[in-house]
């Protein structure tokens, strides 16, 4: 198997920019997460997804932040709750999930490219 990717493996991934507009504690969870709300604007809309992000983030500080998200992974049911999209970020020295995030407000629903 060749390690390298291909424009077209990277093509297949459908990155998009959203805006929280709903945060929720996941208790349910077996890791410490937060359930988010979505909105990726036009024809995507409002997606959830369940995000192990609580080290950095408090649900009430996340509404209205905008994130990145792979929008075409098949949903996933965690804990009850279904994850539609996944949230993207990068570990911290420690390890715990530090966002992904445009550098300057853009429109939802922008392709990353």
């Amino acid at each position: 198997m060749d390690p390298n990717a291909t424009i077209e493996d990277f093509d297949r991934i459908d990155i998009r920019v959203g805006t929280v507009v709903d945060a929720q504690p996941f208790p349910e969870a077996r890791k410490p997460s937060i359930r988010l709300w979505v909105d990726f604007g036009g024809s995507l809309g409002v997606k959830r997804s369940s995000a192990q992000v609580t080290v950095h983030y408090a649900p009430d500080r996340l509404i209205g932040r905008q994130v990145m998200a792979v929008v075409n992974f098949a949903p996933r049911r965690i804990a009850g709750f279904e994850s539609e999209v996944l949230v993207l970020g990068v570990p911290d020295e420690n390890g715990a999930v530090v966002l992904l995030k445009p550098d300057l407000r853009v429109p939802n629903g922008g392709k990353m490219f």
